[in-house]
């Protein structure tokens, strides 16, 4: 008999099953997900209404973005440690509770340095919902099952950051910006009833006190905060601030780099982690948190790529370049429950190569783009990249956990979730530089062919000087109107050249984590083993 008290626990609950039917709980625990995730997003379009109607600039406003996502980092791998100390019903009860009246609080922010501070508590209280909603769903469902709930759980991941600029941008064009935060109220008031009336603890999971020697790690806990704080601050100011030609983001790479590196060592050797990374010996989960951080790297950048490209430089509107991420999003959640199916049937990891294939073929597609491409064009593509999403996210959760023990879940789940908005928010740090650095590189190009010396400058030049004066202007006004005219074209094909740039470096970064695929163990016909670490 084994003396390992983790595989002796699990032994013994086995054949625990909620009392609910878990249908019923997926969507419980989704509803609450949904508005956490939406959230990071729905705020992007409406800064510009946020600083003037509170009289701040819009740099001083896009920290209502960065400080939500720095709080929801930190708090986002502590959640399993926290659900050990407080239960994990109370303490997710407790964290939608301070999500609602934190959202109502920012609707009525009367200033940016309170809707700030009330949006790093809103982060906060939020982190711990999704990798706890994870973990209720992984243990809800059977192993053979589990592919189904891990579509559930990705089609609230998946869609809310892509309808949550769209949402955002014609809720604040039509009524205020503060109602994208006073939306969440009645939502969170359901979501904390249903909770309370169908979600248990179930009698594995392991609840720790004061009382009964759990002593907090400061230091492992400090080291973390800081770290990642440090780390988020950074990419999201980074291309704002010139990167490291900023003695600001200077300071947070160090200061980032040190704590994580402390915290890895710290957290290895202390007896009680407030974060787990001993899982990390688990090929499959390890795997499994390397592909979903460049799934999140993807995800995101192509998801912040898509309606730059539309409204910058196609004119697009909001709610237009909306309606061309819509279809996506509707092949997402038509995809997820298929492939959730067929994973009780093939191979995960041949589910994923045919994820990332899809996912190449998708972006590469998209360096069709042009000046004068079709809104067609830009639905289609978009719908290849979705369709794609499916076939990765589903496997690649539902793998990490294969091996792991049911004790484990919570501290995974906030693993591979801070891992997926890490990926994130490299993602969008890396494309928005790609963009201004190619920008300036292929309109310096550009521009080495605009001169007299060229017989296409000089028919161009002399079509659009003759154009002008047609319209009533005198030569001089029209030879600086042509030039004019001239050097805008040029910047518009140089910024085209340069998304063109970033999608094809999306692409190949999806075909180059193909062999990655391979590290997994395979979790065909095999029987869910639990081991303790």
């Amino acid at each position: 008999m084994s003396l390992d008290p983790v595989q002796n626990s699990n032994d013994l609950h086995a054949d625990w099953r909620p009392a609910h039917s878990p249908w019923i709980i997926a969507v419980t625990v989704m509803i609450a997900t949904f508005m956490e995730v939406l959230d990071t997003s729905i705020a992007n379009v409406a800064l510009p209404h946020i600083a003037g109607n509170l009289s701040a600039s819009i740099d001083e406003s896009t920290w209502v973005l960065t400080s939500y996502l720095v709080a929801n980092a930190i708090i986002l791998p502590l959640s399993g440690w926290f659900s050990m100390l407080f239960g994990r019903k109370r303490f997710y009860i407790a964290c939608v509770a301070m999500f609602t009246i934190t959202s109502l609080l920012c609707g009525l922010a009367p200033n940016i340095e309170t809707l700030v501070l009330f949006r790093i508590l809103q982060g906060a209280s939020g982190g711990a919902l999704q990798p706890i909603s994870q973990s209720i769903l992984v243990e809800s469902f059977e192993p053979k099952r589990r592919g189904m709930a891990m579509a559930v759980y990705g089609m609230g991941i998946v869609f809310a950051p892509i309808i949550g600029p769209t949402l955002g941008g014609w809720i604040t064009d039509n009524y205020s910006w503060r109602w994208i935060f006073l939306i969440n109220i009645p939502v969170g008031f359901l979501s904390i009833a249903l909770t309370g009336m169908l979600i248990k603890d179930p009698p594995f999971l392991i609840r720790k006190t004061f009382k009964t020697g759990l002593k907090i790690d400061f230091i492992g806990l400090g080291l973390l905060s800081v770290g990642l704080g440090a780390l988020q601050i950074m990419l999201d100011k980074g291309q704002r601030e010139d990167w490291f030609a900023s003695q600001f983001i200077n300071s947070l790479a160090i200061i980032a780099v040190v704590c994580l590196i402390a915290v890895v060592i710290w957290e290895l050797r202390h007896s009680q982690p407030v974060v787990d990374l001993k899982l990390l010996k688990d090929r499959n989960f390890s795997a499994a948190v390397f592909m979903i951080f460049f799934v999140g790297f993807v995800l995101y950048g192509s998801t912040v790529l898509l309606p730059i490209y539309l409204q910058t430089l196609l004119g697009y509107n909001a709610t237009l370049s909306g309606l061309v991420l819509s279809p996506g999003g509707i092949v997402t959640l038509c995809t997820m429950p298929i492939v959730g199916l067929l994973l009780s049937k093939v191979q995960a990891r041949w589910l994923v190569i045919v994820g990332l294939v899809i996912g190449a073929i998708g972006l590469f597609e998209s360096t069709r783009f042009s000046l004068q491409t079709s809104f067609a064009h830009a639905v289609w593509a978009r719908i290849i990249i979705s369709a794609s999403l499916g076939f990765l996210f589903v496997p690649i959760n539902s793998v990490a956990y294969h091996f792991l023990a049911k004790t484990q879940y919570d501290q995974a789940s906030g693993l591979v979730n801070l891992s997926r908005n890490l990926g994130g928010s490299f993602g969008i740090s890396f494309v928005t530089t790609i963009l201004a650095r190619r920008t300036q590189f292929h309109q310096a190009r550009l521009t080495d062919h605009v001169n007299d010396y060229n017989p296409a400058y000089r028919e161009m030049s002399a079509n659009a000087h003759d154009a002008i004066i047609a319209q009533g202007t005198n030569a001089y006004t029209a030879a600086m109107q042509a030039k004019s005219l001239i050097y805008s074209l040029v910047q518009r094909e140089a910024a085209m050249l340069s998304f063109i740039d970033a999608f094809w470096l999306l692409g190949i970064l999806f075909l180059a984590i193909i062999p990655l695929v391979f590290v997994m163990r395979s979790t065909a016909n095999e029987k869910v083993h639990v081991q303790g670490h």
